[in-house]
C-alpha cells in the first residue's frame, strides 16, 4: 500500500495488539503505528516486545509494551486497563496471539491440543470480552488473526486448524452481537507468508519449492501483504465490512493442500 494513502489514516486511534512483539502481528503493530495510531503490543514475555517497542518509536510512533498471558483473563484486563490508563481508550483490538507446531493427530496430547486451543480461540475470547466495555464507548474494531489450515484441511495441524476455524466463528458471532453498539469485527487469513519464523520453522524446504508452485500468483505472501490488508480494515475504507475473514494467500486455497 502506498505510505501516501495510509499516512495519518488512523491518526487519533489506540491499537491494542496481542502477539504485537514478532511476526506477522509485529508488522501490523508497526503498521498501525505508522498509519498514525498509538499502539500497545502485548505478549507472555516483556523482553519479546521491547524490540518493536524500540523500532516503532525509533521511527516516530507511540508504543506500551505489557506482558500478559492471552489464557490468563485477569492479566488480560490488567493489560487492557494499563492501556487505557496510558492513552485513555481504546479504538482497534488485533487478536494476534497463536500456537503452532506440526504433529500427527494419532501422536498428539490432550495437552499439545488443548494448548493450542487456549492460546488462539480462548485467547480471543478473552481480549475481546475484556476489552468490550471500551470498543462501546469508541464504537471500535476487532481483527482477529486466523489461517487458511481448517478451509480444506491440512495433515498435521488438526489442533491449529480447530482453534482456527473457532476464530472464525468468534468473529462472525461477535459481528452479529455486537454490531448494534456499532462495533465491526473482522479476521484476515494469510496463507503462506514466507518472512515469518513459522515458515522457517514449520515447512521443509522441499515441501516449500513444492508449495510455491502451487499458489496462482507464484510467489509466497509477505508480512507487509497483511499490513496492507490490516490497514484496510481497520480504517474507514472498510466502514461497511464486518463479519468477514479475509483470506490473503495468492489464491492458494482454492487448489486445497495437495502438494503434488
Amino acid at each position: 500500500m502506498d505510505k501516501v494513502f495510509v499516512e495519518n489514516i488512523l491518526q487519533g486511534k489506540v491499537a491494542f495488539v496481542t502477539g504485537g512483539g514478532t511476526g506477522i502481528t509485529g508488522g501490523i503493530a508497526r503498521a498501525l503505528a505508522e498509519s498514525g495510531a498509538k499502539v500497545a503490543i502485548t505478549s507472555r514475555k516483556q523482553e519479546n516486545l521491547e524490540p518493536m517497542k524500540n523500532l516503532i518509536e525509533q521511527t516516530g510512533g507511540e508504543c506500551f509494551a505489557v506482558a500478559a498471558d492471552v489464557r490468563d483473563f485477569a492479566a488480560v484486563e490488567n493489560a487492557l486497563n494499563q492501556t487505557v490508563e496510558r492513552f485513555g481508550k481504546i479504538d482497534i483490538i488485533v487478536n494476534g496471539a497463536a500456537g503452532n507446531f506440526l504433529c500427527k493427530a494419532d501422536e498428539l496430547s490432550a495437552n499439545g491440543f488443548g494448548t493450542v486451543l487456549d492460546i488462539d480461540a480462548k485467547g480471543t475470547f478473552n481480549i475481546c470480552r475484556a476489552a468490550f466495555e471500551e470498543l462501546k464507548k469508541s464504537r471500535g474494531q476487532i481483527l482477529n488473526i486466523s489461517a487458511t489450515l481448517h478451509l480444506t484441511a491440512t495433515p498435521m495441524q488438526i489442533h491449529v486448524s480447530a482453534a482456527k476455524a473457532a476464530v472464525d466463528a468468534i468473529t462472525r458471532n461477535l459481528a452479529v452481537e455486537w454490531g448494534r453498539f456499532g462495533i465491526r469485527v473482522n479476521g484476515i487469513a494469510p496463507g503462506p507468508i514466507e518472512d515469518t519464523e513459522g515458515m522457517k520453522r514449520l515447512l521443509p524446504k522441499p515441501l516449500k519449492e513444492k508449495l510455491a508452485k502451487k499458489i496462482p500468483l507464484q510467489r509466497f505472501g509477505r508480512i507487509k501483504d497483511i499490513e496492507n490488508t490490516a490497514i484496510f480494515l481497520c480504517s474507514d475504507a472498510a466502514s461497511y465490512i464486518s463479519g468477514v475473514t479475509l483470506v490473503v494467500d495468492g489464491g492458494h486455497w482454492l487448489l486445497g493442500t495437495s502438494l503434488g
